[in-house]
């Protein structure tokens, strides 16, 4: 079995609402856990990890449970095999946003979980002209695409990440794609088929399996055979641009 866990935000939510499914629809037993605190960011997750609060919403399978957990209550509940974390969209083009924080989480996480790989996820921009641009130093989407590319490499070379999951590249491949229909609200994942992107990505990742001709179709809206396609071409095209092998 799979045991990953996610110490998130939303955009962890959409990542891995249906990455359950998918896997048990391949024959892979896995375990998703993901945290949740809206909009949380590296400060917040390191600030957590020091006052051993029980702040974060448990999502378990890509189910919100009702349960709340603390940062080192989750990592010492399994033997995870990758650990994930993010920042916070707005702030994710921020380059003095990431220190001393991600460094400081990465040790913590690595002395909890000394047998779990410690993975990235690159967060990604919003629709051209919304108002959470406002949020940022950035004024569109030309700017804030290479400053999380920055940011993120920047984090993954400091902490020695096993593995930087490219979301930003599968959202902007999409964006260019369908346009504003890539958001249910112009930042967060579609419910259906950039959530299932994202979650098919994770699943290719995870186990290095090509996703072709998996059945899963159980999505919280309607996705078309289209956007099924779209979807897994974009993920798989993010991942071997950046060096991943699939089976």
């Amino acid at each position: 079995m799979e045991k990953f866990l996610f110490i998130s935000n939303s955009f962890g939510v959409d990542s891995t609402r249906y990455l359950y499914g998918i896997s048990r629809a391949a024959g892979k037993d896995i375990k998703v856990m993901t945290l949740y605190i809206g909009g949380c960011s590296l400060y917040r997750h390191y600030r957590n990890m020091l006052s051993e609060e029980r702040a974060y919403e448990v999502y378990y399978n890509g189910m919100g449970t009702g349960l709340r957990i603390s940062l080192k209550e989750a990592l010492l509940a399994d033997e995870w095999d990758v650990v994930a974390t993010q920042q916070s969209s707005p702030r994710s083009g921020e380059a003095d946003s990431y220190f001393p924080y991600v460094t400081e989480l990465a040790a913590y996480i690595r002395k909890m979980a000394p047998g779990a790989k410690l993975w990235l996820q690159m967060t990604w921009s919003f629709d051209e002209g919304h108002e959470r641009f406002k949020l940022t130093s950035h004024a569109n989407r030309a700017e804030m695409i290479p400053a999380i590319r920055a940011c993120y490499t920047k984090a993954a070379e400091a902490i020695n990440a096993d593995f930087m999951m490219p979301a930003l590249d599968a959202m902007n491949k999409l964006y260019d794609a369908i346009g504003g229909a890539t958001y249910r609200d112009g930042f967060h994942c579609s419910k259906g088929v950039a959530r299932y992107m994202l979650a098919s990505m994770w699943f290719m990742a995870l186990f290095g399996k090509n996703i072709d001709g998996n059945a899963f179709r159980d999505f919280d809206v309607e996705v078309s055979e289209e956007q099924v396609a779209l979807a897994q071409t974009f993920a798989k095209e993010a991942l071997l641009e950046n060096g991943v092998s699939l089976n």
